[in-house]
């Protein structure tokens, strides 16, 4: 949901509670004034569309995570610990580090935010499942994002997809969907931006899981197949990385491990129509493991069993 806001400290609070506690001095004020905040997430990614709606400066000290400011329209200046002053524009994004004062010298009144927000764990923790091996943080990001071409441009449509989608409360709630698109922002934040592993990401060949390892998530799989699992959960099932559990899957059970989790919940949908007790709806069932989709999920069921589902379910 979208708020208005016209009142300084009101809009202030709200960055602090959502973001950071900073501080915001007006620069240039606006007769009838509005800013409009829609924020979302948890505690590991928070996205927000955020415009202050009048010139601002804003100091936030050491941010403690991992933070990218991607304008939509105008522009924003800013600087961190001893980097040179940056320009924040729609081509280029801000990225900014755990550490090193953060200090935004002109936030324009035009200018209109996607603002992503990763802990700190969250992104380390994702390059070392990546890697298989574990990483020396903080990550040295760079602090522009070219948005114009290349894994940039792909980066920032899905932050404005999921920051559209949080402005009105649709997918990125639901607890399957919401943690793949989050986990998905950061490891392609982690493809997307220059920083000192991005060689050692290029060149990794992450060795094979043992079988047991692949066993132990088809298990967890079959005994929670409701559970919102992302490919990062089901590698820490393993105990392994992301990319091992990916190729392990592949040479062992045949296709990716999500594809296999998305076969066993078709399977487990389809049995449920056929016992399904009067009243019961295709979409109660559906939902109930994870397909949020309709047309998505008919036409998945139907590839699969040559039939729709509410065919299945009036059998």
């Amino acid at each position: 949901m979208t708020l208005a806001i016209r009142d300084v400290d009101h809009a202030r609070q709200l960055l602090n509670d959502h973001f950071y506690t900073m501080d915001v001095d007006v620069l240039a004020t606006r007769p009838e004034w509005t800013a409009t905040f829609a924020v979302g997430g948890d505690d590991a990614v928070t996205v927000g569309d955020l415009q202050f709606g009048m010139d601002v400066a804003v100091r936030a000290g050491e941010l403690g995570a991992y933070h990218v400011n991607m304008p939509l329209t105008g522009r924003m200046v800013f600087r961190q610990g001893n980097d040179d002053v940056t320009l924040a524009t729609p081509e280029s994004a801000g990225v900014y580090r755990p550490t090193g004062d953060t200090v935004v010298d002109h936030w324009a009144g035009d200018c209109r935010i996607v603002a992503v927000k990763i802990a700190r764990a969250e992104l380390e923790n994702q390059l070392a499942r990546i890697l298989d091996a574990p990483i020396r943080g903080p990550i040295d990001l760079d602090p522009g994002l070219d948005l114009t071409r290349g894994a940039g441009a792909a980066w920032g449509r899905l932050a404005r997809m999921i920051a559209a989608d949080t402005s009105e409360a649709g997918l990125t709630l639901h607890p399957v969907v919401g943690a793949r698109l989050r986990e998905t922002l950061v490891s392609g934040l982690l493809t997307a931006t220059g920083h000192r592993y991005r060689d050692a990401m290029e060149r990794h060949r992450p060795a094979l899981a043992a079988p047991g390892a692949i066993r132990r998530v088809v298990e967890a799989m079959r005994a929670q197949p409701g559970r919102p699992f992302t490919v990062a959960d089901l590698a820490g099932i393993a105990g392994v990385g992301v990319r091992s559990l990916q190729q392990s899957f592949q040479r062992y059970v045949g296709m990716p491990p999500m594809t296999y989790l998305r076969q066993l919940r078709l399977g487990l949908v389809h049995d449920e129509l056929r016992q399904a007790l009067p009243g019961t709806t295709v979409a109660q069932v559906a939902y109930r493991y994870g397909f949020t989709h309709p047309s998505r999920f008919a036409a998945a069921y139907r590839q699969r069993y040559g039939a729709a589902p509410s065919d299945t379910l009036r059998s």
